[in-house]
């Protein structure tokens, strides 16, 4: 069989509800998907990080008052709810540095491999999920 006879793959429309299901993204296909999660957070976290920026700065009343907000609750919303959502952005902060880097890194270096794109990726899910946990139980008070 010569080279020009062989078959060529078929490419296909994808069924959304078949398909995506069975579908396994690679490790670099995970952090560019959460690249853009984790900007979409923060953007739309925006007004919660500057409130508690502000709460946080103000004066020793308003930082007593976000302390007590992180431990007892505010209003109807529980305090592990808030502290859930400030680990969000805590994990939405690290990912996208660390991806970002990983980017930038890959642009300069000229690092276009098919196993340094799975190896980095790979140590950006394990830095970024890492550093969260640890955050995660200093925030709960686990240590």
């Amino acid at each position: 069989m010569t080279e020009l006879s062989r078959k060529r793959p078929e490419f296909r429309n994808i069924n959304a509800f078949k398909d995506l299901t069975t579908y396994r993204l690679p490790p670099a296909g995970w952090v560019s998907i959460l690249h853009r999660v984790s900007g979409a957070l923060m953007f739309l976290l925006l007004p919660f990080i500057v409130w508690l920026f502000d709460l946080s700065v103000s004066s020793e009343f308003s930082f007593t008052r976000l302390k007590a907000a992180f431990n007892i609750g505010l209003g109807f919303v529980p305090g592990w709810f808030l502290k859930l959502v400030a680990l969000a952005l805590m994990w939405a902060f690290i990912h996208h540095l660390f991806a970002g880097l990983r980017h930038l890194y890959m642009e300069l270096a000229h690092k276009y491999t098919k196993e340094f794109g799975r190896s980095s990726a790979l140590g950006v899910l394990v830095l970024s999920i890492g550093l969260t946990l640890v955050l995660g139980a200093k925030l709960f008070g686990l240590y």
